[in-house]
């Protein structure tokens, strides 16, 4: 009989331990039936006890691989394993029995969410710590941060490259290691834009020689403007800005080259430009042959700038199919300081050409006046030489004849000149009407030259330009006999 009480009672208790309600009291256990007390019934009772020790094992080794995680876990963690584990039941404190622990569903349960929701800290914190090191090694490496600064947070950056179970050093993810990598990454912070805004500025600079030295126009401006104000807001990352900039000052160096050929023409272009503008203006010196100094460098100047002047045609048609080329195979217009090329040479040939019509009018012109003069020295004879003492001029008046001195005016008009030379036509002798002739050396007739009047004095070509009609009263004056 007290052996069916005893293994009655073993069996009631692991039970309750189960169940989770423990009973120390024995006089609470039900009482067993005297109806069925044979051996085979305490053989039942026995199987049945040795199964519930076996489940009271397994719920125990549960109980104390879950005890033995949050134990590492929490050293890991940094936290409280004490405070984890009492949490979930008094009797798991380490200064309880393994036989006394709680291996009841409910604390089997609580300890599975207590492994589950460290793993999940642990988890978190790595990550965190991992950015904290990307952080930190981005931040170094902008800064030239020096090696013993970088190994006080050693313990920080050695987390990258350690999946989840590797990380198993006590202390490596405690709070207070995350919260010193925060305090650093935030002092690295406060210096990031300064040092970020230098490295810009170099770079940027750089950028900005490319593009001078090719004539490029970019705009550049509002570009710099936009990178400064990430900068200030600090919503940027230093390490994409940077490459970005590398990224642009490789573009800008690749276009630069595309470009280098046609830039090597503009240049020539340009220096031909400015040859043949001081070849227009010493052109219209009119003291480029006198005997000053320097006179002869400025000659052999003249003649090497005409020699480049007439390589210009050539050399604006070749720079046209090239820069054609080129935006036919970059899809863009060749831009020279921020003006297309093609339109600076369209809107040079055709200043070229309105030069040219000026200068062949200017030279028409110039022949019309020289014809007029030859003109005029052949009615009225040529201009005297300067060499010639020019005679006392007689006072105007009237000749002893009664004609008018003609000789008081020099410069007169061009009705005057026809007026003299209707004088001509009656002072000079006629022969039954006609003009004289005169037998010329082999024999023909020639007709005879005008005869100036006694008292004409000859134009200059200076005077004989600013010709300009008589007045009516001038062309219809009486010639006094």
């Amino acid at each position: 009989m007290r052996q069916f009480v005893d293994v009655k009672a073993r069996i009631e208790q692991i039970t309750a331990e189960i169940l989770g309600l423990v009973q120390n009291d024995v006089s609470t256990y039900s009482p067993v039936s005297e109806d069925d007390l044979s051996l085979k019934r305490l053989d039942d009772y026995h199987s049945q006890l040795q199964a519930l020790q076996r489940e009271k094992n397994e719920r125990l080794h549960k109980v104390l691989d879950y005890v033995g995680t949050i134990h590492d876990l929490c050293a890991v963690l940094g936290m409280d394993f004490f405070k984890a584990v009492t949490e979930v039941h008094p009797s798991l404190d380490d200064s309880s029995s393994v036989q006394s622990k709680s291996i009841s569903n409910d604390t089997l349960d609580k300890l599975a969410r207590t492994v589950t929701s460290l793993r999940q800290e642990k988890k978190q914190r790595i990550k965190k710590l991992q950015e904290l090191g990307t952080s930190l090694i981005e931040m170094w490496s902008l800064m030239d941060t020096p090696p013993e600064e970088q190994q006080l947070f050693q313990h920080v950056t050695c987390l990258l490259s350690m999946s989840e179970d590797e990380v198993c050093v006590q202390q490596a993810l405690a709070l207070d290691n995350i919260e010193q990598a925060e305090v650093e990454v935030e002092r690295l912070d406060t210096l990031k834009a300064s040092k970020t805004k230098e490295l810009v500025m170099k770079k940027q600079e750089e950028l900005d020689e490319i593009y001078r030295q090719a004539h490029m126009h970019p705009d550049l401006i509002s570009m710099n403007n936009k990178i400064m104000a990430a900068i200030d807001s600090g919503t940027f990352d230093p390490a994409e800005l940077l490459a970005s900039m590398d990224l642009q000052i490789s573009e800008a160096k690749e276009e630069a080259s595309s470009r280098r050929e046609i830039m090597e023409k503009v240049e020539k272009w340009m220096s031909a430009c400015e040859e043949e503008n001081w070849l227009d203006d010493y052109s219209r010196d009119q003291n480029r042959y006198s005997a000053t100094r320097g006179a002869h460098l400025n000659l052999k100047r003249a003649e090497r700038a005409r020699v480049t002047v007439n390589k210009l045609p050539a050399l604006v048609e070749s720079l046209v199919a090239k820069a054609r080329l080129w935006e036919e195979e970059h899809g863009l217009s060749f831009l020279y300081d921020g003006v297309r090329l093609l339109g600076m040479l369209e809107d040079y040939s055709l200043l070229r050409q309105e030069k040219e019509e000026e200068k062949r009018r200017a030279r028409d012109q110039k022949r019309l006046q020289e014809q007029l003069i030859t003109e005029q020295e052949t009615y009225f004879g040529s201009k005297p030489s300067p060499n010639k003492p020019v005679s006392a001029k007689k006072p105007a008046g009237p000749r002893m004849n009664g004609s008018v001195d003609m000789s008081t005016n020099r410069k007169l008009s061009l009705g005057g000149g026809i007026l003299q030379s209707s004088n001509v036509d009656m002072l000079s002798p006629r022969m039954n009407g006609a003009t004289p002739v005169r037998a010329g050396k082999d024999g023909k007739r020639d007709r005879a030259q005008p005869i100036a009047p006694v008292n004409f004095v000859a134009l200059s070509k200076e005077e004989s330009v600013s010709i300009s009609s008589v007045n009516s009263c001038e062309a219809t004056a009486p010639i006094a006999v």
